[in-house]
């Protein structure tokens, strides 16, 4: 017989052998509306394989937040609302040099760092649970991809069938904690027991949300106290938290990078460097990345001493974090050196360059351990201190086209605060000349292309991203970007294409409102946009001082050449290819100081901060940050 045309008989065996009730599901009548199919799909499939319907929901909240993404997978190759994962159907080949050519260190003192892929970077194949759904379904592994009712069916099977292997007869949803930190598919105890314990916290706070395609879900609010002593009997390892900075509810150990010579000149070591911070610098930044490649691909490569190196990885499909590299200590990661002395670089298992999502999971671990960061080092949670890769400048002109763009358009900037605990809420009552851009991420679904090898549209799905335009209307160019296109060209709707792309939580001064349109300055002109993606900002921009036609942009915020000790070449302060005219402003950031570490040698005890008397304020120029001189701009109110 074709197993997946044994549907009935295996929908049978699933509820019986759950000894359960087995409840027929729930036909839609002409009267229910459309956009409640998916809460059905949800009451049924709970009722068919005896599964609690708040435990079918929260897990559910916890992978996709009940998003089908158009059947695309997450970056866990997980697949639908309940997240289950095919790794065969997913191409999972990328790497960090998908995302640009930079140098990761970007330090103009050393080479230019191009390091090798080796051979064990080899994506490792995860769990395969799209399998066992097909099997206790009977239904295709394509449909359980790509149909969110099937979907839904297949993560309530499984959930069913980790109950039946614990040997636990309850329809309590307090009694199902083993099964859903088995779902999890954590390696270790403590990430099953995160996954689990977010689950239930969900439960009990209850939740409700309207999905990219239209569908209203809610989770009313039940206090469960879950049977966490189940955890025992799935016989998982705890973690070797080590040396691990991170919170304590968390699931966090300690697997280091490698600090060590990689041949016989004083130079030559990896893959990042000794540092006393912040007592030698203060850390002002981090930096969101994603991989490019799977969790246990990117381990591999930040063990390897030729490669790069950045202080913590998270798993996707559980939220685990690895830390590498002490925080005090510089990692090579943001492609601007500057950057990188003055910040830590957090990667998540992802995969811009293929569109993919990310789970709920990796968001909360991450806002877990960000806000744990930031408290520790002081650092203020906005866009204008908590950066993705995307948004770091490129430090001449030469290294701008070649700068990464990760997490990509499809990174939830707007929840993750929300998690953070700083949401990118309006304080403003009325038009201050400033906005921060928050569209609607489920709802805002730009036509990017270029998220496979043939360059073919995108999957629609939710996005920070929002577009501008030449001209106030919807078939207007986009911006030209001569960083990105030399020659005056139009930017692109290509995924990784940032140069006429303004993100959720970024700030922007207006240069005009016409209607339902706003335009903003963006790189030297004018970027429109309609103005429900953005609401009124409190803050301060920067223009030129009177009397100047422009003032330079840069990429780094170095010293004058007179600050730099005898034995240290000074680093060249190179404008940008980008134009800062009188008349125009820009939402001013953190007033820096300048600074230079050079650490060109593996004895720490030869490194040295190069302080300099100028000052910078970082400006919101471009999707990308920059930095101009306190002594050529005006600070103030807009």
């Amino acid at each position: 017989m074709d197993p997946f045309s044994r549907r009935t008989v295996l929908r049978a065996a699933a509820a019986g052998t759950a000894g359960l009730a087995a409840a027929a599901p729930v036909t839609a009548g002409a009267d229910v509306a459309a956009d409640q199919a998916r809460q059905r799909a949800f009451a049924a499939a709970a009722a068919e394989f005896g599964v609690p319907e708040q435990v079918l929901l929260g897990v559910s909240y916890l992978q996709s937040r009940w998003e089908s993404h158009g059947g695309s997978p997450s970056t866990g190759a997980g697949f639908g609302p309940m997240h289950l994962t095919d790794v065969r159907t997913v191409a999972a080949g990328g790497s960090h040099h998908d995302k640009g050519t930079e140098d990761p260190r970007g330090d103009l003192a050393r080479a230019v760092l191009r390091p090798v892929e080796p051979q064990h970077a080899t994506p490792v194949p995860a769990l395969q649970t799209v399998d066992l759904a097909a099997e206790l379904t009977g239904e295709h592994p394509e449909a359980l991809r790509t149909d969110a009712t099937q979907n839904i069916r297949g993560g309530a099977a499984v959930l069913a069938h980790y109950q039946r292997e614990l040997g636990v007869r309850s329809t309590n949803p307090a009694d199902w904690y083993g099964a859903v930190a088995r779902y999890s598919g954590a390696t270790d105890s403590d990430a099953a027991a995160f996954f689990a314990d977010e689950v239930f916290r969900t439960i009990s706070g209850g939740a409700s949300r309207v999905t990219g395609d239209g569908q209203s879900v809610r989770l009313a609010a039940t206090k469960v106290s879950p049977a966490r002593g189940q955890l025992r009997s799935l016989a998982l390892p705890a973690c070797a938290r080590g040396d691990v900075e991170a919170p304590s509810d968390v699931s966090a150990e300690w697997i280091p990078a490698p600090y060590q010579q990689t041949g016989s000149g004083a130079g030559d070591y990896g893959n990042y460097d000794k540092a006393e911070r912040p007592q030698s610098q203060q850390i002002t930044h981090i930096v969101i990345h994603d991989t490019e490649c799977t969790y246990d691909a990117a381990l591999g490569l930040v063990q390897d001493p030729t490669y790069l190196g950045w202080h913590y990885t998270l798993r996707s499909t559980d939220g685990h974090i690895a830390q590498h590299i002490l925080t005090k200590d510089v990692g090579w990661h943001a492609g601007n050196w500057y950057v990188n002395a003055k910040s830590i670089g957090v990667e998540h298992e992802g995969f811009a360059a293929q569109g993919t999502w990310y789970t709920e999971a990796v968001y909360r671990t991450s806002a877990k351990l960000v806000r744990y960061l930031a408290d520790k080092y002081r650092i203020p949670l906005d866009r204008q201190h908590i950066l993705g890769h995307d948004n770091v400048p490129g430090t001449l002109p030469s290294t701008v086209a070649g700068m990464h763009w990760d997490p990509g358009p499809y990174w939830d900037w707007s929840h993750y605060f929300d998690l953070l605990g700083a949401p990118l809420r309006s304080w403003a009552r009325q038009s201050t000349g400033l906005v921060t851009i928050r569209p609607d991420f489920a709802t805002n679904q730009p036509g990017f292309t270029g998220c496979d090898s043939a360059g073919a549209a995108c999957t629609l799905r939710g996005s920070s991203a929002v577009i501008l335009r030449t001209e106030p209307r919807d078939d207007a160019p986009l911006l030209p970007d001569p960083g990105l296109h030399p020659g005056g060209s139009a930017s692109t709707m290509d995924v990784s294409d940032v140069g006429s792309r303004a993100s959720a939580g970024q700030q922007y001064a207006v240069a005009e409102v016409r209607g339902e349109w706003t335009a903003i300055w963006f790189l030297g002109q004018k970027g429109w946009f309609r103005s429900a993606a953005a609401v009124p900002a409190l803050g301060q921009v920067v223009t030129p001082k009177p009397g100047l036609a422009s003032v330079p942009v840069y990429g780094r915020a170095y010293p004058e050449a007179s600050a730099y000790p005898a034995n240290i070449t000074p680093q060249e302060l190179t404008p940008l290819q980008y134009t800062f005219a009188a008349g125009q402003k820009y939402a001013a950031g953190p007033v820096l100081p300048s600074e230079y570490y050079w650490s060109t040698t593996f004895d720490p005890a030869t490194h040295v901060v190069v302080r300099g008397e100028t000052n910078y304020v970082q400006i919101q120029f471009g999707h990308r940050v920059a930095y101009v001189k306190t002594e050529d701009v005006v600070i103030q109110r807009p």
